[in-house]
């Protein structure tokens, strides 16, 4: 479903289209279900070779069936009730001379046209014949016809378990007789009815399953509808890009086939995507577009639907009378079709019309309602939606207690939700969706605090906003431990390996592509491809976790309580910080091992808008104290001022504050003189996605034995066809000159949007002799130049070292998250080039027993932003791969600051024995001192994340 948010307590219906077959079925989407009667392709028999053609009676019966079925074909609101009119007269005819199967067809016909028409209970009242008659004359593949469509019905009706009764019924004659068209209809039919339950795991997986037979056997239209219903997954759990790109492939492949019910749905979908990333004009494009098709067609349900969609822009933009007479436009249209998730949608957005108003009683009566008609139908997510604006409703009318029953309600749904589905990337990106849910939720407790601050509510805040981030990486450090793959199919395996090697193939290829004369479709035809196989790659690994016996014996990690968090986490010298940003105000929980406080701060956009200018001035050398430092400082450190005293901070932090160095802000009301004192020189600062994550990693790693190795460094790669040390080993031969070339080119261009220039960086080679000094010679591996590669970067014997040390470019890719990354070097001693690229996916198949991972690289703590799971970059591939805490960068740093600033580290960690957090805060300082890098852009930028004892 696609969700509205208008402020933090508020969610729009929108209703996108799942695709399947020639009738529309939703909940808060559209969803294409298959509806068949006997068509040519599928059903090849004739009416008049089933009777005699010498009976006057049976050759009166043919003309007005085949004059039905011409007029269905127009397809048309006018043709549909002529249609039945032909229908209806023959019906009595065949019934006369006992021709079975020419009634059973036009009894089918006549429930197809009713339910497209959207009088389901006449629909039904024909399919139950066509079934009975098919019956009774053994005619297995109208058999399963007609229990599809019976299947069909319920499902538009909202009886889900009826539903799947007669699909099932209708899969299993299916495969007995081998119609494998017929099969991926209605294993997709399948996946429809699990989306509007609100089981989007279970719905993809069996539109995955739908897809692969419709390629197969080259059903073009079922492709474009299964297409449609896989777009409406990622639209559902929050991936808009993914979205769009399947929704336009149904499009294309919907003109193509000349599928007009499909391509209105198309257009809707894609209008739905467009008001998502808040392109309401040219969602209303679509809109309109689909609204002709609808009507046109006589589509009563995907009318109702259009004229829904379009009256939810009218409401973003505005205009909330032209949104509520669209709404009560829709609302007769999805009773007549007795379509009652449409309804339910319908009337939860006629309620929040209400609600902005100020009419929260009237809006409580339509958000029941609409409660009633979810919780019939089984839609859970619907259900959350519906309680979610009454407990908002009941906020507003003062009625704190209620709406507090009401959205723990809430809270208990989503996290059942989120636990049946498979894909971490996609849970992840579901709980991005259901993040106001839990703003929400905060935002009362603290208003309740306010009210009444011994009740404790400031503590059950807490502890909401650690349920509220990083849950899947909680999840997936205690996979990690598991080993997964253990008593997994060899099948299963050999194809996650396969994709593996297909990844590093195509990288290959787009290295050799980007770096010669290619066109703009060539890109995008590989970067389809390349798509593809990542995908391919994530459905792997759900079906890995999907069968593993480890992992279904792994319980879901739980957060912490704010006693856990005084009992695990903290001790006498610590002070957690933890930030939840808000919409209309933020808070900030301080927390000691004995006591909590909290505080409220300006809201989201505030801060941001200060954070932006920071990040501006912050990352300009030699820009040494600068205004919206103090000021940033003020706003999120000043209230806490008294308790900071000269203890460890532990920051746990929320969107735009994760690429704020602590360690450089101004000690507050310091700001008072002139001179710049940072943060740094009282305190040592660690980041943590989330407080419940250090206990985790306490737990994982309490048993672990120390490793026999002390260091390896790798440092120094080669980039380019010019490096001086490649000068000796390139050959003069054509393809040996060609090939470098296109491999530093590519990486220059891909690297560009990252603003990272593959020059040498000279200072990493003396950054890592000087670090390696500090340890035994047989304590310590280099790898310098070639050697400094992915392959012993993957190696097994990365497994030795207690410390591994990459000195090197960092690219961080925002859009594929999975393909960041470390650049090591991209030739072989030989001068041949080689894949020199770590990517994050590499990184959780490593097998660590590393203390710490210094990522001595620029924007290397950086990642995708996702709500509710924070920066999804390397920090967490590393923490998957077993070390329990990583060093790494905010933003592009100086090449000889940072060679000196880790040689101070390493000086502090190896000789004098400090903690790696006390540690790198030591060697800051010492660099801050320095006139030469005072400016906190030369040192700043690294922050210790993760575990500091």
């Amino acid at each position: 479903m696609t969700q509205f948010q208008i402020s933090d307590s508020r969610q729009w219906k929108f209703l996108p289209f799942v695709a399947s077959g020639s009738v529309v079925l939703f909940s808060s989407f559209l969803l294409f279900t298959e509806l068949n009667i006997a068509i040519a392709q599928e059903y090849p028999l004739n009416i008049a070779q089933q009777t005699s053609s010498n009976d006057a009676i049976s050759a009166a019966a043919n003309a007005l069936y085949q004059e039905g079925k011409q007029l269905y074909e127009q397809g048309t609101g006018e043709s549909l009730l002529k249609a039945i009119a032909k229908f209806e007269q023959a019906l009595p005819l065949y019934q006369k001379i006992g021709d079975r199967s020419s009634e059973a067809f036009t009894v089918a016909h006549l429930g197809k046209i009713y339910s497209d028409l959207g009088q389901q209970q006449k629909a039904l009242f024909y399919l139950n014949q066509a079934l009975l008659l098919r019956r009774q004359i053994v005619d297995k593949m109208g058999e399963t016809i007609t229990l599809n469509n019976i299947g069909s019905v319920y499902s538009d009706i909202g009886e889900l378990q009826k539903a799947l009764d007669f699909f099932h019924q209708a899969l299993l004659i299916k495969r007995e007789i081998k119609d494998k068209i017929g099969e991926a209809r209605i294993i997709n039919n399948i996946g429809n009815v699990y989306i509007n339950s609100g089981e989007e795991q279970k719905a993809l997986d069996y539109f995955q399953q739908s897809l692969i037979i419709r390629r197969e056997v080259g059903d073009k239209i079922g492709e474009a509808r299964t297409i449609n219903n896989i777009g409406l997954i990622y639209l559902n759990l929050g991936q808009q890009q993914k979205a769009i790109d399947y929704f336009n492939q149904s499009l294309a492949l919907n003109q193509e086939m000349g599928d007009k019910l499909a391509a209105s749905t198309a257009l809707n979908n894609i209008a739905t995507v467009y008001s998502d990333l808040q392109q309401e004009q040219k969602a209303l494009e679509f809109l309109q577009k689909s609204l002709v098709i609808a009507k046109s067609l006589g589509n009563k349900s995907g009318e109702a639907r259009t004229l829904n969609n379009i009256g939810n822009i009218y409401s973003k933009i505005g205009e909330k009378q032209k949104a509520l007479d669209y709404f009560n436009q829709s609302l007769p249209l999805f009773e007549s079709v007795e379509n009652k998730l449409g309804l339910a949608a319908n009337l939860n957005n006629i309620g929040l019309i209400y609600s902005d108003i100020g009419e929260q009683t009237k809006a409580l009566n339509y958000y029941q309602q609409s409660l009633s008609l979810y919780q019939k139908v089984g839609n859970r997510g619907g259900e959350a939606l519906a309680i979610y604006n009454m407990a908002s409703a009941e906020r507003k009318q003062g009625n704190l207690n209620s709406a507090l029953n009401k959205i723990k309600i809430v809270i208990n749904i989503v996290e059942d939700l989120r636990t049946k589905i498979n894909s971490q990337e996609l849970r992840a990106s579901y709980f991005a969706t259901v993040q106001n849910y839990y703003q929400f939720y905060i935002d009362l407790l603290m208003q309740m605090h306010k009210q009444e601050p011994s009740k404790g509510y400031d503590a059950l805040a807490l502890q909401t906003s650690e349920r509220a981030r990083a849950r899947s990486l909680l999840e997936l450090l205690t996979e990690a431990k598991a080993d997964i793959r253990q008593g997994v199919e060899p099948k299963l395996l050999s194809q996650e390996r396969d994709l593996q090697k297909q990844i590093d193939v195509l990288e290959k290829r787009r290295i050799q592509l980007l770096g010669g004369n290619y066109t703009k479709a060539q890109v995008q035809t590989l970067e389809k491809e390349n798509e593809a196989v990542l995908e391919q790659y994530q459905q792997v690994q759900i079906k890995i976790r999907a069968t593993s016996p480890r992992y279904a014996a792994l319980t879901q990690p739980q957060p912490l309580s704010l006693a856990q968090i005084q009992q695990q986490v903290l001790d006498e010298n610590t002070l957690l910080l933890e930030y939840s940003l808000g919409e209309q105000r933020s808070y900030l929980w301080a927390v000691t091992n004995k006591s909590i406080t909290s505080y409220e701060l300006p809201k989201r956009a505030e801060i941001e808008a200060i954070i932006q200018k920071f990040r501006q001035e912050i990352t300009t050398p030699y820009l040494k104290h600068s205004p919206s430092l103090d000021t940033l400082s003020q706003i999120i450190l000043a209230p806490v001022a008294p308790q900071l005293q000269n203890k460890r901070l532990v920051v746990v932090s929320d969107g735009a504050l994760q690429y704020v160095p602590f360690a450089a802000l101004t000690k507050p009301n310091s700001q008072k003189t002139s001179k710049y004192e940072p943060l740094l020189i009282n305190h040592e600062i660690i980041t943590l996605p989330s407080a419940s994550t250090v206990a985790i990693l306490r737990n994982e790693h309490k048993q672990r034995k120390p490793v026999a190795k002390t260091l390896i460094v790798l440092a120094d790669p080669i980039f380019s066809i010019d490096d001086e040390r490649l000068q000796s080993k390139v050959q003069t031969s054509p393809p040996a000159i060609t090939e470098p070339n296109l491999n530093t080119l590519a990486l220059n261009r891909a690297a560009k949007d990252s603003e990272v220039n593959f020059e040498r960086l000279k200072f990493t080679r003396h950054e890592a002799e000087q670090i390696l000094a500090l340890v035994p010679a047989n304590k310590a591996k280099s790898a310098f130049d070639f050697t400094a590669s992915r392959n012993t970067a993957t190696s097994k014997d990365l497994s030795q070292y207690n410390i591994i040390h990459f000195a090197t470019h960092g690219i961080l890719n925002s859009k594929h998250p999975e393909l960041s990354g470390i650049v090591l070097s991209l030739f072989d001693d030989k001068g041949m080039p080689q894949n020199g690229f770590l990517r994050l996916h590499d990184v959780f198949n490593l097998n660590l027993k590393a203390e710490l991972v210094v990522l001595s690289a620029c924007k290397t703590g950086l990642g995708e932003e996702v709500k509710g799971e924070g920066l999804v970059g390397l920090t967490r591939g590393f923490m998957y791969a077993g070390s329990p805490r990583v060093v790494v960068s905010l933003w592009s740093v100086d090449d000889q600051a940072t060679s000196e600033l880790m040689k101070a580290f390493y000086q502090k960690m190896l000789q004098q024995g400090l903690k790696p957090a006390a540690a790198l805060r030591t060697a800051q300082l010492e660099i801050w001192r320095t006139k030469r890098y005072a400016a906190p852009y030369y040192w700043a930028a690294f922050t210790l994340q993760g575990e500091w004892r």
